[in-house]
């Protein structure tokens, strides 16, 4: 009998290139019934790249209206056009600033406009930078914090509001990070994810009279083509940095998203953090940057 050929593992498998193809967002598996989101909007924030840009395929994918949002207009017709040719969808973009409360509230004016209402916002807009906190500048401090904490604010009280003002239910998931042990080289975003945290769950509290659900899901290290900036070996050393040692990828995320904050599978749940990370919140260390001398253990 010929012997047993060991099976690939993800890190085998992804490419150097990484992240899914538009032909992978349009027929990558999932465990959703396809017109579950049939009749409802979503708005995706950061929907040009990564995680937002699987979810907009997602949603498409599932019957819903979408519109995303983010600083880079090609990378937002990008996102569209490839829904528009595998899946014949079309969907609404908007280039801006979630750093603008003006721009905030012109985004939510022209989706509440054209679709009528937004059933399920989505706060994945963000970004950060590898440094020793020690080494910030005051506007890099504030470029994050201002994006990632006070973006996310505003994009959630301009579509509550709205709720609010035509008496019908929301639901908010915000894409946050695993803060637990803190987050070495990116300080600056740890502080602003653990405020989105909180005043996600103390929301969630204060709007529950309303019927505005508010959630949080937080990544661990996902295959996507973020990874590409980095040099080679570090994407493969994000993998090693879980328990299952191995990456997730957009649509484990895509998915999470979808069961918390769609009112099928989420109608119980507000004020909630779903973790989906492969053990990282409890071991394993990622180091953006290149792991500082003092912590390379040597192996006993």
């Amino acid at each position: 009998m010929a012997a047993a050929v060991p099976q690939p593992t993800l890190r085998d498998e992804v490419p150097r290139n990484w992240g899914f193809t538009d032909e992978q967002l349009a027929t990558h598996p999932h465990a959703f019934r396809d017109d579950l989101l049939a009749g409802k909007t979503c708005l995706v924030s950061g929907g040009g790249s990564g995680i937002g840009r699987a979810m907009a395929y997602f949603f498409a994918r599932l019957g819903a209206e979408v519109m995303i949002c983010g600083r880079r207009e090609e990378r937002l017709r990008e996102t569209a056009d490839g829904i528009q040719r595998h899946l014949g969808r079309e969907i609404g973009v908007r280039a801006m600033t979630i750093r603008d409360p003006a721009q905030v509230d012109a985004l939510m004016d022209e989706t509440f406009d054209r679709y009528g209402n937004v059933d399920l916002l989505v706060n994945n807009g963000g970004g950060q930078f590898p440094q020793p906190a020690i080494d910030y500048s005051v506007k890099g401090w504030h470029a994050v914090i201002d994006t990632n904490l006070n973006g996310t604010w505003w994009m959630m009280q301009a579509a509550a509001r709205r709720w609010r003002d035509r008496g019908v239910p929301g639901s908010i998931v915000n894409i946050v990070a695993n803060v637990w042990r803190g987050m070495p080289q990116v300080a600056h975003t740890c502080a602003a994810r653990a405020g989105v945290i909180y005043l996600s769950k103390s929301i969630a509290i204060e709007w529950a009279p309303l019927g505005i659900r508010v959630n949080c899901v937080s990544p661990g290290s996902i295959a996507t083509e973020g990874l590409n900036v980095y040099p080679p070996g570090a994407a493969e050393r994000f993998g090693d940095a879980n328990p299952l040692r191995q990456l997730g990828d957009a649509y484990d995320i895509a998915q999470s998203v979808l069961h918390v904050g769609a009112p099928v599978t989420g109608k119980f749940i507000t004020g909630e953090v779903l973790v989906v990370d492969g053990g990282n919140q409890l071991w394993g260390d990622v180091w953006p940057g290149n792991i500082p001398e003092w912590f390379k253990v040597p192996n006993r």
